[in-house]
């Protein structure tokens, strides 16, 4: 390895860092993370901290899963790579389905069609909810509709849909036929109400109001997070995700649940969408599938979908996929993965774990008013951060700066995104673990 001088003035030298502006990233240096073992990683000045990020929410079981390691160093002996397109196939891909089939059964998912990541599985399920009203001969049905704040990835169809004009303005225009309506971020709800339960009403009524406007029969598709991630960790009332379901069932729209980061145990529950006890028609999924370990996603079909599809006319062909869909290292990284998620259930520690680190943050909102508002489910937590508690007025970015600064030296790497500092430790993380973490998040407080 290069030394950390080189590494250091290189990194932004040669690199583009996603989500970052390029003067940023020469002006403000990032980590640069050269080890990992169970919960911590080590940056390249030898620096030990607990990874409250947990990667970008997709590193479950940790760093040190070696089950996943040896699978995937196996399969680079055995066949390193060979496609899925039609006439071919490998057999960890087809263990992989069975499996997955198996894990996603109380979701009614029962097919599986393989990306490199969550934008594909986001792309694949929107193209499939058209196509899915095409071969019913519906073809009218194209437009999508989703949540403000909702983060749906990076390719046009996901941006499309995504509730940010952060990561839309700048790429403009995009998709047509793209309708966002409130959801249930009740901190600065744009109905004033002042309960969660409140809240979920509300956006529903407005939703019904949409779909009457737009007319059921031009709409494909509901897209949201069982809980949403990047907007800022915003879990909705318990009765808002089973009420959408039958407002779609109703309307003949077809739900899909981004579960990208919420698959896998990370909101208490095996499935963001269980853990509501939901059943969507699509569940797109990558991140924990592989522990962060290999680049790879899939989209989990329920099967009264997958019946038009298969008895379906020429229409029905699925004419999308990816190079690397199916990839038989990704699948034998997720083989592994899954059975030692199977092992270890980490979603038994996920609940309690979350529950103790939301509380410690509310102990900290109680003392810093620099908090306006804690939010989390499960393994998934945020603090919003305000310059004035009454107004709700945005933060000082530059306190929060050094607050994510103060946090790192301390020994917690917490991920900040606008107004937002952001856990998603892994699921194996221990009490001691989550103390740590809030003992640096007090820290970094001090430091704003």
């Amino acid at each position: 390895m290069k030394d950390s001088n080189f590494l250091k003035e290189n990194n932004a030298r040669h690199l583009w860092h996603p989500m970052a502006h390029p003067a940023d990233s020469m002006a403000n240096p990032p980590a640069i993370i050269t080890q990992g073992d169970g919960v911590h990683v080590t940056d390249v000045d030898g620096h030990r901290v607990v990874d409250a990020v947990g990667g970008l929410w997709n590193v479950n079981l940790g760093y040190s899963c070696e089950p996943v390691k040896q699978a995937i160093a196996d399969q680079l002996e055995g066949l390193p790579y060979y496609s899925i397109f039609r006439g071919t196939s490998n057999d960890k891909v087809i263990e992989l389905s069975y499996v997955l089939q198996d894990f996603f059964a109380p979701d009614g998912l029962t097919r599986a069609f393989f990306t490199s990541g969550g934008s594909d599985s986001v792309e694949v399920a929107l193209k499939l909810a058209r196509q899915y009203h095409r071969a019913r001969g519906e073809a009218g049905r194209s437009k999508y509709i989703s949540l403000l704040k909702g983060y749906h990835g990076t390719h046009f169809g996901g941006a499309s849909v995504n509730g940010n004009e952060k990561f839309r303005h700048a790429y403009d225009p995009l998709l047509p036929g793209c309708v966002h309506v409130p959801g249930p971020y009740l901190y600065r709800n744009v109905f004033d109400a002042t309960t969660a339960e409140d809240l979920a009403g509300k956006c529903l009524n407005m939703l019904e109001k949409t779909i009457a406007f737009e007319g059921a029969h031009t709409i494909a598709a509901f897209i949201m997070e069982p809980v949403q991630g990047a907007g800022g960790v915003i879990p909705p009332h318990p009765s808002f995700m089973p009420a959408l379901r039958e407002i779609c069932d109703r309307h003949g729209i077809l739900l899909i649940a981004d579960e990208v980061i919420t698959a896998f145990g990370r909101t208490g529950t095996e499935t963001g969408s269980r853990h509501w006890g939901v059943q969507p028609d699509f569940a797109c999924t990558a991140k924990a599938i592989t522990n962060g370990y290999f680049p790879f996603g899939a989209v989990m079909i329920h099967a009264r979908v997958a019946e038009v599809f298969e008895t379906g006319g020429k229409i029905a062909s699925v004419d999308t996929g990816y190079t690397y869909s199916g990839h038989p290292v990704g699948a034998a990284a997720a083989l592994a993965c899954l059975a030692e998620t199977d092992r270890i259930k980490p979603w038994t520690n996920a609940g309690p774990r979350g529950a103790e680190l939301k509380a410690g943050l509310e102990d900290l909102a109680d003392r810093f008013d620099v908090i306006g508002d804690v939010r989390g489910e499960g393994l998934m937590c945020a603090i919003e951060f305000t310059s004035d508690r009454a107004t709700k007025a945005a933060p000082d970015m530059a306190a929060v700066a050094r607050f994510q600064k103060a946090a790192y030296e301390d020994g917690t790497m917490v991920r900040v995104s606008g107004p937002n500092a952001i856990f998603s430790p892994p699921l194996i993380v221990t009490s001691d673990d989550v103390q740590t973490i809030l003992r640096s998040t007090e820290a970094g407080l001090r430091a704003m």
